[in-house]
């Protein structure tokens, strides 16, 4: 996980430089998104502990279990998300898309939603 520069300003991407997004209807570091929300917005998971590239903060790093056992990333306790809709590095046509019931946000290098 790292920080790159786009259209929203610094915001948080995945080690291949895919956007990461926040949903809000999570409360906590408890995912809701499952069935067919998680094949719109795939969950960023990993099978070892997340590494911080250049300007993530380590300590806001977190994992999350879900409920069919995988283990998802958090930022700053929010779980981490992709968009289906996203097709490329640096994509970020998820940002503020109000589906399954909240907004989804990308995230600043900080874990707060980018709100532009």
């Amino acid at each position: 996980m790292a920080v790159t520069k786009g259209n929203l300003g610094s915001i948080l991407v995945d080690g291949s430089g895919r956007t990461l997004y926040l949903f809000e209807k999570d409360k906590g570091s408890t995912s809701s998104c499952y069935g067919t929300c998680a094949t719109a917005w795939p969950p960023y998971t990993t099978t070892g502990s997340p590494q911080a590239g250049a300007g993530a903060q380590g300590p806001l790093l977190g994992t999350t279990k879900r409920t069919d056992g995988t283990t998802e990333v958090t930022y700053h306790g929010h779980p981490l998300y992709y968009f289906a809709g996203d097709s490329k590095p640096g994509d970020t046509n998820g940002q503020k898309v109000n589906e399954f019931g909240a907004e989804w946000f990308v995230l600043s290098p900080t874990g707060t939603e980018v709100d532009q």
